[in-house]
């Protein structure tokens, strides 16, 4: 079961209190006030992490709870501190308070922490309250309440390479064939309802890449039609769009029709979704109308095109590496960009 969106119900932990005492010792009958604080309560922190790959545990527990922090005690002893409570989410996750409207986080990276709610502080103990003038303080304060709120997660997968297509045009076949995951596949016209994340091994160079095959888009999907845009959100991240059309025009389709129906529900969904590195991947070369079709579409179409065949697997070599090629390009543009960027505001901050 593949969940990308859902709500949960989550409370940050109250204070403890603080705890009247008095120090009671032989022949020390007026020790002086020992009542020690509160504990914090724990806060709410959302985690990313690589092992999480949807939010499954989250549509079936919506309800999450971190500790209350202990009470004082007296001999100035403070209770301690409640027990966060980690909120493990894959990277790509964007939290969006519900009761607002509005992103509060969003975690990027594995490791990434990010505090959602904080836990009430713990109340005084009357030692707090000694003075000059009150030298036996009788009164403490009452833990704080912890924080509380409901939240919606919306998983925006981060890939590598996002794969778009219309339905039967071999997305799941060529998933299957160049990444670990194991999505459905079968000879008759299908569309998956979920997104399938699979890497992509390169054992040669100890690396891999992500590859997010998108379920078959429809028309109108960028108007969230067959839920378009819960589709579509799972490439906002990706370096590279792949997008894979069925050459053999078999089911009476046009491949520069499919092509250009592809781009204009992108850039009406998203229009620096055009501005990504892309790379046409023409499939099903195994039939006899393909190579004629694939002629027509590059003399009519400028862009890098790769030719394939999932049946006989011609050009899945080539592929992998292609794309390993367009990602690390991609990359490393995004790298400079950010450096530059960085190195422009370092210049304003010292001519300030």
């Amino acid at each position: 079961m593949f969940v990308d969106e859902t709500k949960v119900k989550v409370q940050a932990g109250d204070g403890g209190r603080g705890c009247v005492s008095f120090r009671r010792e032989k022949y020390e009958a007026f020790g002086g006030p020992n009542g020690g604080d509160g504990g914090k309560g724990g806060d709410v922190i959302l985690e990313g992490s690589n092992n999480e790959n949807n939010l499954t545990r989250y549509r079936f527990q919506p309800h999450w709870n971190a500790g209350r922090g202990e009470h004082g005690r007296g001999s100035d002893q403070s209770g301690a501190q409640g027990k966060n409570c980690i909120i493990t989410v894959p990277p790509g996750t964007v939290v969006v308070d519900i009761s607002t409207g509005q992103i509060v986080a969003e975690i990027l990276e594995h490791g990434e922490r990010k505090l959602l709610l904080e836990g009430g502080n713990g109340g005084w103990g009357n030692k707090k309250f000694k003075s000059s003038v009150n030298r036996a303080p009788r009164r403490a304060n009452p833990g704080e309440p912890g924080g509380t709120g409901e939240y919606k997660l919306i998983l925006k997968s981060i890939a590598d390479i996002g794969l778009v297509g219309y339905p039967n045009a071999g997305k799941s076949t060529l998933t299957s064939m160049i990444t670990n995951a194991h999505p459905k596949v079968a000879a008759y016209p299908f569309t998956t309802l979920h997104p399938q994340i699979g890497v992509i091994e390169y054992p040669d160079r100890f690396q891999r890449l992500q590859l997010a095959d998108i379920p078959g888009l429809i028309d109108g999907a960028s108007e969230n039609r067959g839920l378009g845009h819960r589709f579509l959100r799972h490439i906002e991240r990706c370096f590279l769009l792949t997008l894979i059309i069925d050459m053999s025009g078999i089911d009476g389709r046009s491949p520069m029709d499919d092509y250009d129906q592809l781009i204009e529900e992108l850039g009406a969904y998203d229009a620096s979704l055009l501005e990504k590195p892309r790379l046409v991947v023409a499939n099903k070369m195994d039939e006899d109308a393909s190579l004629e079709n694939l002629q027509n579409f590059r003399e009519n179409r400028s862009v890098s095109i790769q030719a394939i065949s999932c049946l006989t697997e011609e050009g899945l070599p080539e592929l992998k590496e292609l794309l390993w090629e367009k990602v690390s390009a991609a990359k490393a543009r995004e790298k400079e960009a950010e450096n530059s960027s960085s190195g422009n505001a370092n210049d304003d901050s010292a001519t300030i």
